[in-house]
């Protein structure tokens, strides 16, 4: 945890689900941290808000396109570390506004990478893309990270340049100069305080809270689910590892869980089922849907062998814990709720790595 005390991070992308937990975990461990973030949501509840993860950080709102903006916050605050979270995160989305998904995924990459680049401060990036990025033949196979990259859909096709970005500037620039730069993929992602559309969990909240039927899309496609806490545990790892010991560990990264929680859609819910008192009522509509991969697994032995990185939450706990989240986040203080999670996740990950 001494790690990160008084570093300067900064987040882009810090108002979403993944960026406002990051922000509250190092905050939590002590860092100096930053964020740089379209406005909040004000359609959903938003966790950025509701738990006041900016009380204790320096904000700009602004699109990451706004280059002249993003330049004059990066040099103002002068971050060492850089974690790259903001983007247009959704599949279904991607569909009705490729242009803006390409905009936001390329060019915003590209961005961040330019500025990072000339900022004096900065000693680590990770641009965080995802599981999506490899051109997916539905194997059961795990993709490793050296896997061709590619994508049917705008937003994996998206995520996949920008990979080839970060891959392109980290050997034309960044190899050259003192800065390190990786990239960060992980699987898909649960936990209290995400209100995305079109996100499994997500939706059944919103279906218990609307008293709807609940559509679901493609129950049999099979993910790698994992809680966002050790999806960003990877990232932290990744980051304070590139910081201590350099060149070692710039690359790329996979951050999915192991085959235990490879489940499909329709075992996701049943297992979230069980912590309610009255289970969803599920349609499945028989119109065409936009295409999405059946199968999607990763490979992480290369981050379970370098950085001893592992799955603390397996997927039963992943989803009590998430699920316990949204049962209580009505009648408790949000912040203290997220941040209860995070100390106990620290103190399971402190207890199992002094075994």
């Amino acid at each position: 945890m001494g790690f990160w005390k008084k570093k300067r991070v900064l987040i882009t992308g810090h108002t979403g689900f993944k960026g406002s937990w990051l922000a509250l975990w190092l905050q939590y461990l002590g860092a100096n941290v930053f964020g740089y973030s379209n406005t909040p949501s004000v359609s959903e509840p938003n966790l950025y808000k509701l738990a006041g993860v900016g009380e204790n950080m320096d904000s700009v709102y602004g699109n990451i396109l706004d280059y002249e903006l993003l330049q004059s916050f990066i040099h103002k605050v002068q971050p060492e570390f850089i974690f790259h979270l903001a983007a247009q995160p959704l599949v279904r989305e991607s569909y009705l506004k490729p242009i803006e998904t390409f905009s936001v995924n390329i060019m915003g990459t590209a961005h961040l990478l330019e500025v990072a680049r000339h900022t004096e401060s900065v000693r680590v990036v990770i641009n965080v893309t995802t599981d999506k990025c490899y051109e997916n033949t539905n194997s059961l196979q795990g993709f490793i990270e050296s896997d061709p990259l590619g994508g049917a859909d705008p937003y994996s096709a998206s995520k996949a340049c920008s990979e080839i970005v970060t891959s392109a500037y980290e050997r034309s620039f960044y190899s050259n100069s003192r800065k390190l730069l990786s990239s960060a993929r992980a699987g898909n992602v649960i936990g209290g305080g995400d209100w995305a559309a079109d996100r499994i969990i997500p939706d059944i909240i919103r279906s218990i809270l609307h008293k709807q039927k609940l559509n679901i899309r493609y129950p049999s496609a099979i993910r790698p689910w994992q809680h966002v806490l050790d999806c960003l545990n990877g990232y932290l790892l990744l980051a304070q590892n590139m910081g201590e010991s350099g060149e070692k560990y710039v690359g790329s990264w996979n951050f999915g869980p192991g085959e235990a929680s490879n489940i499909s859609v329709a075992q996701l819910i049943e297992e979230c089922n069980k912590h309610l008192d009255h289970p969803v009522d599920v349609l499945y509509p028989s119109l065409t849907q936009p295409y999405e991969a059946s199968t999607l697994v990763l490979n992480s032995e290369k981050a379970a062998r370098m950085l001893n990185w592992r799955i603390e939450l397996p997927i039963n706990q992943s989803i009590e814990w998430t699920m316990d989240w949204y049962l209580n986040y009505m009648s408790k203080g949000i912040q203290d709720l997220t941040l209860k999670q995070i100390r106990d996740y620290e103190k399971i990950k402190g207890e199992k790595h002094t075994l």
